[in-house]
C-alpha cells in the first residue's frame, strides 16, 4: 500500500515580478488589467513614445555626421601623408591630419553609444511582460507620469503553481525530490497532482518544521493564496497488514477486532493507520495469518466461534467464508 505524509500549505505564484519603467516620462497607452493573460515579452504599456522615437532619430542623424566626418578626416590624413612622402607638406601638417582623423573615430564610437542609448531607451519605452503569467494587479494608469523605477504592473506566473508545504521533523527524512503528490483545496471535489521540486536544506529550529515545495500544474481552477492540504507519496508499495474495514470495532476511542483462537473469539486492542474504501491498516496489535471476524458486533472473549465453511457449495478455486484473514 502506499505510504503517505499528509501535510498542509498555501498555493503561491511560480514566479512574480512587479515591473517597473526604466525610462521617465508620461504613461501613454495601457493594453491590460487585473486578470488578463499574458505571454513573454508581450507589450504591458507605452512610455511617452513619441519623445524617445525623436531622441532615436536625433542620434542616428547624429551618427551619420559622425561617420561622415570621420570618413573625410581618413581621406585628408591620406592626402597629406602623400603629400608629405614628396616633401610636399610639412610635418605639422601631417601630425594635425593624424589629430583629425582620430578624432574623427573618438567622435564615431561616442556617436554610436549615444544611438545605442537612444535606441535602448526607445525599446524600454514599450513595457513587456519578463515571462507568461497574469496581471494581478495595475498600480499605474494612463496619465501618470512614471520615474524610473516607478511600478506599473504587477505579473505572477500561476501555471504550474508554488505549492509551499511544512513537513515536520518526524516525517522530513522520508520526503525526497520527485515524488508525486496528492492536493485538495476547500470547495473543490477535485485532486490535483504535483510532484515535490524543492525542500529547503535545513529544519527551522523554531518550529522544527522542514519547508517543501512542489510544483502543481493549475489547469484554471487553482489561484494563489488557495490553502491546500497534501499529501506526499513518500512509498508507492510498502508492505502493510490490514484487514476488511468492517472487521473493526471502535467503543469509547478505543478500537479492536475479534481473533478466533483455539475457537474462541478474542478481543484485540489495535493501533490503525492508513484507511482505504474497505480496508483499515493495523500497526499493532495482530500478527499476519490471524483469522479475524467480520461483523463482530455481540462477540465478546471467550464466547466460542464456528467458523462455517462454504467450499462445498462453490468451486475449489474460488472459496470462501464468513471471516477474513
Amino acid at each position: 500500500m502506499e505510504r503517505t505524509v499528509q501535510v498542509v500549505g498555501t498555493l503561491l505564484a511560480h514566479d512574480e515580478a512587479t515591473v517597473a519603467a526604466q525610462v521617465a516620462k508620461q504613461l501613454e497607452t495601457s493594453h491590460v488589467d487585473v486578470g488578463d493573460r499574458v505571454i513573454a515579452s508581450q507589450e504591458l504599456t507605452l512610455i511617452d513614445t513619441t519623445a524617445y522615437e525623436a531622441f532615436a532619430r536625433q542620434s542616428a542623424a547624429n551618427l551619420a555626421k559622425a561617420v561622415a566626418s570621420a570618413t573625410n578626416a581618413a581621406q585628408n590624413l591620406k592626402r597629406v601623408q602623400d603629400l608629405q612622402k614628396e616633401k610636399i607638406a610639412s610635418t605639422s601638417e601631417l601630425d594635425q591630419a593624424v589629430a583629425e582623423a582620430g578624432k574623427g573615430q573618438a567622435d564615431v564610437k561616442a556617436a554610436e553609444a549615444a544611438d545605442a542609448i537612444a535606441r535602448l531607451n526607445l525599446e524600454r519605452s514599450r513595457v513587456k511582460a519578463p515571462f507568461a503569467g497574469a496581471i494581478a494587479q495595475r498600480i499605474a494608469t494612463v496619465g501618470d507620469y512614471v520615474a524610473v523605477g516607478a511600478p506599473i504592473v504587477r505579473l505572477v506566473k500561476t501555471d504550474p503553481l508554488r505549492l509551499r508545504l511544512e513537513v515536520p521533523e518526524r516525517e522530513s527524512l522520508a520526503v525526497r525530490v520527485g515524488q508525486r503528490v496528492r492536493v485538495t483545496v476547500e470547495g473543490d471535489p477535485n485532486v490535483f497532482t504535483g510532484s515535490v521540486a524543492r525542500i529547503a536544506p535545513a529544519i527551522r529550529e523554531t518550529d522544527r518544521m522542514l519547508q517543501v515545495e512542489a510544483d502543481v500544474p493549475n489547469p484554471g481552477l487553482l489561484r494563489v493564496g488557495l490553502f491546500a492540504r497534501a499529501q506526499i507519496v513518500v512509498n508507492e508499495r510498502e508492505e502493510g497488514l490490514s484487514v476488511p474495514a468492517n472487521a473493526l470495532i471502535v467503543f469509547a476511542g478505543i478500537e479492536k477486532i475479534v481473533v478466533v483462537k483455539e475457537g474462541k473469539a478474542a478481543e484485540k486492542t489495535v493501533t490503525t493507520g492508513r484507511r482505504g474504501a474497505d480496508w483499515v491498516e493495523l500497526v499493532s496489535g495482530v500478527v499476519a495469518g490471524e483469522t479475524v471476524v467480520l461483523d463482530p458486533a455481540g462477540l465478546r472473549t471467550g464466547q466460542p466461534v464456528i467458523i462455517e465453511s462454504s467450499a462445498e457449495k462453490l468451486p475449489a478455486s474460488n472459496t470462501n467464508t464468513e471471516s477474513g484473514q
